[in-house]
């Protein structure tokens, strides 16, 4: 299993029982060939360890920067596997040879007859919804709901921002759709364990965020003004990471801004960047009771446990 350099290194120590288990130089040879692996390669962001110190072989993950600036997570194998000569330094970088989609640009926004068939959409039955409610004569049952949402904390069912106060939950149409399948196990998670709405998709902030006055967490929970999000570095290896990091930092500065409280879920190798992010190898129920610990931790204990499924 691929580990974080930390992990690994730690655990060669203890398999080798010495506290430097590679000394400097020990690699360089393997690594002298690939001359633009050598100036990729960073100490400070892998654990002040050297190249030469990690064998080609090593199943980790490390943090290379390319001549561009763009960082990245790559195991040994994968960089020395990339196509180009040793001396081509972009041919070596994932997002110079294929950069991801990051949008908002370049994304289709809903069309105004969209927008419109959504705020006008009728409100379905509940009994037309469940065909066993119908027949049986009963309505379905809902999960208790807390009686004390404090009104600034309540979702406001618009899809114009102009018409949202600042910092107030809302369903916004132009929101992207959840195409994460962590994401989706995340909120069922959630759903299981906290009694909240997590319909809203969207915060209203007070300033600009590529152009819009909101901002769309992963998971919102108006309840507790507190956005969730889910990091992982992708499949090339270039997300949440260089400048999509501080693109990060700035959502979160937004939302603070009006009140709200970030968390951020980071699977392994990414590092924290909030005081309340959690660092997880993967979602798990685990994973899935930490992140509502540390909730607490955010909003307080009382305050969280009013929204707790026994």
């Amino acid at each position: 299993m691929t580990e974080s350099v930390e992990q690994w290194w730690r655990r060669r120590q203890w398999s080798t029982g010495r506290s430097v288990p590679y000394g400097i130089g020990a690699h360089r040879a393997a690594w002298s060939p690939y001359r633009a692996l050598v100036e990729q390669f960073r100490p400070e962001r892998n654990a002040g360890l050297l190249l030469s110190q990690i064998p080609p072989a090593a199943d980790v993950w490390l943090i290379w920067v390319c001549a561009l600036r763009h960082e990245f997570v790559a195991t040994p194998a994968e960089q020395r596997a990339r196509p180009g000569g040793a001396s081509g330094a972009r041919s070596w970088c994932p997002v110079c040879a294929a950069p991801s989609e990051a949008p908002p640009p370049g994304r289709r926004w809903p069309a105004a007859a969209e927008i419109a068939a959504v705020r006008d959409a009728p409100t379905l039955d509940p009994a037309r919804a469940d065909p066993r409610a119908a027949s049986s004569g009963t309505r379905p049952s809902r999960p208790p709901r807390p009686r004390h949402v404090p009104a600034a904390h309540r979702a406001v069912p618009t899809v114009d921002v102009g018409r949202v106060p600042v910092g107030r939950a809302f369903r916004s149409a132009r929101a992207p759709r959840a195409t994460s399948a962590a994401e989706g196990r995340v909120r069922a998670l959630l759903t299981e364990r906290l009694a909240v709405d997590l319909t809203p998709n969207a915060v209203r902030v007070r300033t600009a965020f590529f152009e819009r006055l909101e901002v769309w967490p992963d998971i919102v929970i108006p309840e507790l003004a507190l956005a969730i999000e889910l990091d992982t570095i992708g499949r090339a290896g270039d997300e949440h990471i260089g400048r999509r990091e501080a693109i990060d930092r700035r959502k979160d500065r937004l939302l603070r801004e009006v009140g709200w409280e970030v968390i951020r879920l980071r699977v392994r190798p990414l590092a924290p960047l909030g005081p309340h992010d959690l660092v997880v190898p993967g979602i798990s129920q685990r994973a899935a009771e930490k992140l509502v610990d540390r909730i607490g931790e955010a909003r307080g204990e009382l305050m969280v446990a009013a929204y707790r499924r026994a």
